[in-house]
């Protein structure tokens, strides 16, 4: 009898679990980063864990131990893993849509503004989902970047005062507004911005506390100017689309909630993480936060260069059947 009872315990042990699912999550950010990011990762973790009462779990692999920051959609795409960063910038021709605000600097939001207007967008508009459907992705949840300024190794007042600077550029719209303010742009990554700023081969960088402090940078440039270049769009929450699709609806439900609950969690930790900063600045890191004068920099928009690049995303967004009118509204000072 006893082994009758064994038997029937170990069975419904084995069948408890027949239809858990651990899930796998891929990322080129260190565990240890103890950001907003990596903490918002594990705290995304522990939630899906928690409601999904324990069914299902993700299990991390951090700092590109499967795949670097570019390999991400491929292997994501490719089943390689399940949960993934895809970080948008480095994406331009793959995910023109889902790059939207990166065509648009300087605009008006802050990070949480970013992030629920694309939301807003892909609840909207399906062309957006269905840009990443295309490549097997599928959008959980968004991670904007903080509110940006510039950070300079020279105190700079104006913008007559950027005429000839050398400034850190990237994307679509930085390389001409940067020209547009007087000064060259120079491509240069992020990991080795340290060193240029350092060595005095870039003048400034546009960047937002947070990360500021957490690449170090102010120890080398301790200028930071309040330039209201307003949040870049940043990460996707990805999964491969396969992954989500044989979830079961309730399962599902648990991972759309989550990307949403995200982003709130993210966005407050992000301002937490950035006031925190500028405490720090204030004290021994001794960084001078220089005001910006107001309309300055948003009177550069009308150049015809960053006025052509805007034109380039409305081009691609109309082929889409994207109404680009309803989008733009929301990137205008």
């Amino acid at each position: 009898m006893k082994t009758l009872v064994s038997i029937a315990a170990v069975a419904s042990v084995l069948a408890s679990g027949a239809f858990a699912d651990t899930y796998k999550w891929i990322t080129s950010k260190p565990q240890g980063a103890g950001d907003a990011q990596a903490i918002t990762t594990q705290w995304f973790v522990d939630q899906f864990a928690e409601r999904t009462g324990g069914k299902h779990q993700i299990e991390m692999f951090w700092g590109g131990s499967v795949a670097k920051a570019r390999e991400i959609p491929e292997a994501l795409a490719a089943g390689v893993g399940d949960f993934g960063d895809v970080i948008t910038p480095y994406f331009p021709d793959l995910l023109p849509l889902n790059n939207t605000v990166g065509f648009f600097i300087p605009q008006p939001m802050g990070a949480k503004a970013v992030g629920e207007a694309m939301e807003a967008w892909h609840a909207k508009y399906p062309q957006f989902a269905q840009e990443l459907a295309q490549q097997n992705l599928y959008a959980v949840g968004f991670r904007p970047l903080e509110s940006y300024g510039l950070l300079c190794t020279k105190p700079v007042t104006s913008v007559a005062e950027m005429k000839g600077l050398r400034i850190r550029s990237y994307g679509f719209a930085y390389p001409a507004l940067i020209e547009a303010m007087g000064a060259t742009p120079v491509s240069i990554t992020t990991s080795d911005a340290y060193e240029a700023l350092q060595r005095s081969v870039i003048d400034c960088t546009p960047i937002g506390p947070a990360l500021a402090r957490g690449w170090k940078y102010d120890e080398v440039a301790k200028y930071y100017m309040e330039v209201p270049f307003g949040a870049s769009f940043g990460h996707i929450i990805t999964m491969n689309l396969d992954s989500y699709t044989s979830m079961d609806a309730e399962t599902r439900a648990v991972v759309d909630q989550l990307g949403h609950d995200y982003l709130l969690e993210y966005s407050r930790m992000l301002d937490d993480d950035a006031a925190r900063v500028r405490e720090l600045w204030k004290g021994d890191l001794a960084v001078e936060v220089i005001a910006f004068p107001e309309g300055e920099l948003e009177a550069l928009v009308a150049d015809e260069k960053v006025q052509a690049g805007r034109q380039e995303w409305i081009e691609k967004a109309k082929a889409l059947d994207v109404p680009v009118d309803d989008v733009v509204g929301m990137l205008k000072f």
